[in-house]
């Protein structure tokens, strides 16, 4: 059975109906085809070489930081990825991060230790923080053993992070991925051995307490941005790009629309 039959019928059954669109979804249609557009758009135009600019988020400056103080005090970088599967679309941008912090780490020779709660990204991480040690020109900083699998469970990794953070003392602590209920122990717990930390997710229900307990946060889509900045990847550039413009466009819409709601109810009457 082809993958468009369900489709198929459904115009069949709703053309026998005499239904023939859907009015009430007909915003939704045209916010999802002007998405759409605006970002095939960014791709074409950043695949032929266009410089699409994003502002430099200020938690970036952070990370570069939080290295160079690991890197002045002869102490390892802890970098954790967050506690979901490799299919949460956080965990594979926080894997796109973890090589450019490996990259650092490695140009500077300071020590990076990874701490990961699944096999699946376990595997991810040996390989980002390996091409990270392959483009700073130092292959040789690689150390796999730091690279660890801790435990599957949530709390069971959420105790042995923290018990990284109290016996190795890492002088920064990078945690960038989905989080849920560990998130505030691991904070409070970094925040004891007076490490630096840089946290950030797209999770809001976890920002406050990264908020309250480390030095910077990475609040919601800026998340997203942090990646599409160090990567400079077309497909990420033009989703954030056209996500930009299709705000714009609708905070216009909406402005527009509360000011001349009369005069556009009797037009459209």
């Amino acid at each position: 059975m082809s993958a468009l039959t369900p489709l198929c019928l459904a115009l069949q059954d709703a053309a026998a109906d005499g239904v023939s669109f859907d009015d009430p979804k007909l915003p939704t249609l045209i916010a999802v085809a002007l998405f759409g557009g605006l970002m095939f758009l960014y791709q074409f135009l950043a695949k032929r070489g266009t410089e699409i600019s994003i502002r430099r988020i200020a938690g970036l400056d952070a990370l570069d930081e939080a290295i160079g103080r690991s890197t002045e005090m002869g102490r390892p970088v802890l970098y954790v990825p967050g506690i979901d599967e490799i299919k949460e679309i956080q965990t594979i941008y926080s894997m796109m991060i973890l090589r450019h912090v490996a990259r650092k780490t490695a140009e500077y020779g300071t020590a990076l230790i990874v701490p990961v709660k699944d096999s699946i990204v376990m595997a991810f991480a040996e390989e980002a923080v390996k091409q990270g040690c392959l483009d700073a020109g130092r292959p040789d900083a690689y150390v796999p053993d730091n690279v660890r699998y801790l435990s599957n469970e949530q709390f069971a990794y959420c105790a042995g992070v923290a018990g990284i953070m109290s016996r190795e003392k890492p002088a920064a602590n990078i945690m960038l991925g989905m989080f849920f209920a560990e998130s505030l122990i691991l904070a409070e717990t970094g925040f004891s051995t007076g490490a630096i930390q840089v946290a950030g997710t797209a999770k809001q229900h976890q920002l406050p307490f990264f908020v309250a307990a480390c030095d910077y946060t990475i609040m919601g889509e800026e998340y997203f941005a942090v990646t599409a900045y160090l990567t400079r990847e077309p497909n990420l550039l033009a989703t954030i790009r056209a996500a930009d413009w299709t705000k714009i466009i609708m905070i216009a819409y909406l402005v527009a629309a509360v000011t001349y709601w009369p005069e556009l109810k009797d037009l459209l009457s």
